[in-house]
């Protein structure tokens, strides 16, 4: 009798450390092929910005996701599972049609905002978060007011998606809607969602986006003040100084 205990409680271990996942969605057959040189290293990538958002207070817990395409594989955040407990072995992808084509976990609960996304720009990389200035934003107003120019890099006003239940495709649709000509948008009640050709660009724009709402309910507190605002021409002419902005290749001239 014993000696059963000691087997079964060798099985309980092993599986948990397998999973080494609270809350994590069951852990099934891994699927499809193994991962590609090049996905190995978008995973990597992936991970590192996903625990990002964690570090920088713009999600707590899994309440975010983050994906990026390769290809016509999307590598996606899985369901319910803690960013630092995430391994190589972790790998989960799917097809632009959510088939699942990589990895044995369950793929993010959002991932049909990420395929919209996909399927209607040319992203690289998509990062949703549950940032609080962000979301708190998003329960006041139809657009986040024009308080600072850096709207330009997002296109121009931030626009809020009307609410829907998380991971249904009535929000991928409000969501789309809301992102027309746009790299951002808010999610009414929710959170936040950015896209860009890099993991980098996706996460700095959220980044960003967090940033002037957070600037917005700052300078709104101040009792007998209302803030300043820039008009839509204004921010419209930053967006056209920011196309020639950075280095440059002084080779190219680019």
């Amino acid at each position: 009798m014993a000696e059963e205990r000691r087997d079964e409680r060798g099985v309980r271990d092993a599986r948990e450390a397998r999973d080494g996942r609270e809350g994590a969605q069951e852990v099934g057959e891994s699927w499809g092929r193994s991962a590609r040189p090049e996905e190995a290293e978008a995973w990597e990538a992936l991970v590192a910005t996903a625990r990002r958002t964690v570090a920088d207070g713009l999600v707590v817990g899994t309440s975010g996701n983050v994906s990026v395409r390769v290809g016509d594989t999307v590598l996606v955040t899985p369901s319910g599972v803690p960013y630092d407990r995430l391994t190589p072995e972790d790998v989960t992808g799917v097809d632009l049609d959510g088939g699942r084509v990589l990895g044995s976990l369950v793929p993010t609960s959002e991932l049909p905002m990420h395929l919209a996304v996909y399927r209607a720009t040319d992203a690289g990389a998509v990062v949703h978060t549950h940032a609080v200035h962000a979301t708190a934003v998003s329960t006041l107003v139809p657009e986040l007011p024009l308080i600072h120019y850096m709207a330009a890099a997002l296109g121009g006003p931030v626009r809020v998606a009307p609410y829907a239940t998380y991971g249904t495709q009535e929000l991928a649709e409000n969501m789309l809607h809301a992102l027309t000509d746009r790299t951002a948008c808010l999610l009414r009640n929710h959170g936040t969602i950015s896209y860009g050709a890099t993991l980098d660009q996706a996460y700095d724009r959220t980044a960003q986006l967090e940033w002037m709402c957070r600037l917005w309910l700052t300078a709104s507190s101040v009792p007998g003040l209302s803030p300043t605002l820039l008009s839509a021409g204004q921010v419209a002419e930053v967006g056209e100084r920011l196309r020639g902005y950075g280095q440059r290749d002084a080779a190219s001239g680019r």
